[in-house]
């Protein structure tokens, strides 16, 4: 029977030969998955990555609609620099229905959208991707992605830009914000030097009292407007202001510049406070302050409280700098028979004693000025005088969109690489033989 046994290529009793393949193999019995595991396969999953890049695109869709309603940047950081956002139902209509701004719905913003991929991609890589050389391209190709977020945050967090106007043969050592402002009360006692004291923009809400022990005077704000014109009252009109310039000229509200109009503009804001004094409450008088008379350079409006002399300023948040930069000329060429613009440039001089810097530096398109963590970039010409708008950036993350580029580029240089080096392994021979002639019982 071992014989027979052996002959029908079975293996006998007692014989260490191996089990036939068609024989079921023994069962191995899985471990039990605990709930971390459970959470990090769901933030993997495909799906999840599927349904985060539909709630972008809508996110992006529409933030573009609602410039319609909006200036560019009140967008930026309503809908894409923060967690998130309450979408109006006319937005979602696309205007077709005239619905009242404050029945809406709420959204993820673009920092939680940017979050959850983040945590998606970091999940998936951690549950199914494996450090091989075959995966080097994706590897990289995903850091890129990383890396391109990180840039976003970063810019959206710590980036500053500003705009340094210098009048043509003076200087300047300070640059304005572009989107914040500040109520400016500056004491002119002492000859030799000034003393600012200064109310940030977002204290200025209407119907607000501004009150601190610095301050000479407590300010209550009776309008404020986000963007205005300056023009002369008429006698039909009521006029908020009863002291200063505003007994001449009169703020008149302006819609904020939105997002689709062909012309942006900064915006000027303006405001009517009321100046108290300190213990009585007494009113000193209604003054009109206004971005748009620091423009054009008026005569600031001033204010006796005992015997110090305080003057009041609407203007843009204003960050002093250690270096002044000098505008010996300015050269603004246009194309011939034109008003096209052909060239700016700025001839300047930028002087540090401190740090025994002094040089000339020519401004112009493409060719900004670098210095000490800061861009100065040629930006505009001011219509109201004869001077130059320095656009000032200081972005230490600044090189990370290249970087992030450079990774995702060379990850699929890698990738793509090693797919075409593994299909010419695969097929050469083939492809050999085919084209020497060669059969197929030749090659054997």
């Amino acid at each position: 029977m071992q014989d027979t046994a052996i002959q029908a290529g079975l293996p006998a009793s007692g014989s260490n030969l191996p089990l036939s393949p068609s024989a079921p193999a023994p069962a191995v019995k899985k471990r039990p998955r605990g709930l971390p595991y459970k959470i990090l396969d769901f933030c993997a999953s495909l799906r999840v990555t599927v349904v985060l890049f539909l709630l972008a695109f809508l996110l992006v869709f529409y933030g573009t609609w609602a410039q319609v309603d909006a200036g560019i940047w009140t967008v930026v950081k309503q809908y894409f620099r923060w967690w998130y956002v309450f979408i109006p139902f006319k937005i979602l209509v696309f205007r077709t229905i005239d619905i009242p701004e404050n029945y809406g719905f709420p959204f993820p913003g673009g920092w939680t959208l940017g979050a959850l991929l983040l945590t998606n991609l970091l999940a998936a890589h951690a549950t199914r991707f494996k450090l091989t050389w075959k995966r080097s391209g994706i590897l990289m190709l995903h850091s890129g992605l990383i890396v391109m977020m990180l840039g976003e945050f970063f810019t959206g967090v710590f980036a500053v830009e500003g705009r340094m106007t210098i009048v043509e043969g003076y200087a300047s050592n300070w640059v304005d914000s572009d989107r914040k402002n500040e109520l400016a009360i500056v004491e002119r006692s002492n000859p030799s030097q000034d003393v600012e004291i200064l109310v940030p923009g977002s204290f200025l809400k209407e119907g607000s009292q501004v009150s601190d022990p610095q301050l000479p005077f407590d300010v209550e704000v009776v309008r404020y407007m986000i963007n205005s014109d300056i023009r002369r009252p008429r006698e039909t009109e009521t006029n908020l202001a009863t002291a200063g310039i505003g007994l001449y000229r009169m703020a008149v509200p302006k819609g904020e510049t939105v997002g689709v109009d062909t012309e942006q503009g900064v915006e000027v804001p303006a405001a009517y406070v009321r100046l108290r004094k300190k213990n009585s409450g007494e009113s000193l008088g209604t003054y009109l302050v206004s971005a748009y008379l620091t423009l054009l350079n008026c005569p600031l409006d001033t204010i006796m409280v005992g015997a110090k002399k305080y003057q009041i300023n609407l203007r843009p948040q204003r960050s002093y700098r250690d270096y002044t930069i000098h505008l010996n000329k300015f050269q603004h060429k246009v194309f011939v028979g034109t008003d096209v613009a052909k060239d700016f440039r700025s001839f300047v001089r930028l002087e540090e004693p401190g740090k025994g810097e002094n040089r000339q530096v020519e401004i112009y398109m493409n060719h900004p000025l670098y210095y000490r963590g800061e861009t100065f970039y040629q930006s505009q010409v001011p219509g109201l005088f004869t001077g130059t708008i320095l656009q000032v950036v200081h972005n230490w993350a600044w090189s990370l969109p290249y970087w992030s580029c450079g990774l995702v580029a060379g990850g699929m240089l890698i990738h793509f690489g090693i797919m075409l080096v593994n299909f010419l392994g695969i097929h050469g021979f083939t492809l050999f033989s085919r084209s020497t002639g060669a059969s197929a019982k030749e090659t054997a």
